[in-house]
């Protein structure tokens, strides 16, 4: 084998190291160690140290905000969402309707992994409002856009993501009052957070499925002090929304 041969096999093996980095990381929200990292990918804790932190100057991954490690960057998500097809700039117009309606901030995230990742957002009008950053990751069983997701799922993929986003967190909650919830969350057809996620913030959600089967979401975040006045317009407004959106996507 001569010296170039060598070389492009030894990059082809970098490559496929960090892959398997991206992959490990896939669907843990609030992060993982080197180590679990190292433990998952069956590679040395320093092979992985060097791999994360050239994936890092990429800003393919980033250290979590909980403090719990590393996980999937903004780039990354950005480099996913530019491959496909863009449902953001299909549906854009309905989203910028429904905020100047509302004057509140509305979101678009898609279900990737067992997060909700932001995709597209129209900030609200009113001087206190609620904003997430594009690319941000949020959970799914606490949150309007996560249940309004949830609800297109089968009850087993349901668990299934609960039980891997409660893993990440350390939380011990009930399946069973879970799936009840978001028996309501297909029975009324939007979601509710209200406080829950975050002390302050009150969303409401509704959930779409493309044709290529990844699922969408809607959200209207408002400060809960404004949400508790503006409920029934919010409501009504998101309701009107999904046969557009349907309609709009030959759903």
């Amino acid at each position: 084998m001569d010296k170039e041969e060598a070389g492009s096999r030894s990059g082809i093996q970098v490559i496929a190291r960090a892959a398997a980095v991206l992959r490990a990381l896939r669907g843990a929200t609030t992060g993982l160690s080197l180590g679990q990292i190292a433990d998952r990918v069956r590679l040395p804790r320093s092979t992985v140290q060097r791999i994360v932190a050239a994936l890092q100057e990429e800003r393919l991954v980033i250290a979590s905000s909980a403090g719990s490690g590393i996980r999937l960057g903004p780039e990354l998500h950005s480099l996913a969402e530019a491959a496909r097809y863009n449902v953001a700039d299909t549906i854009r117009p309905l989203l910028q309707e429904l905020c100047e309606k509302t004057e509140e901030t509305v979101d678009l995230s898609v279900l990737r992994g067992s997060a909700m990742v932001f995709i597209d957002q129209f900030p609200g009008s009113h001087r206190l409002r609620a904003v997430s950053a594009v690319g941000e990751a949020f959970p799914l069983t606490t949150t309007a856009n996560g249940r309004a997701c949830l609800a297109l799922l089968p009850d087993q993929d349901i668990a299934r993501l609960a039980k891997t986003e409660w893993a990440h967190t350390g939380e011990s909650r009930d399946l069973g009052a879970l799936l009840a919830r978001i028996a309501e969350v297909r029975e009324a057809g939007v979601a509710f957070d209200e406080d829950e996620h975050t002390k302050g913030i009150s969303a409401l959600g509704i959930g779409f499925t493309d044709w290529q089967g990844d699922h969408y979401a809607i959200s209207i975040p408002v400060p809960t002090m404004r949400y508790r006045e503006s409920r029934q317009l919010l409501l009504s407004s998101i309701e009107e929304l999904r046969p557009r959106v349907a309609k709009l996507l030959s759903l």
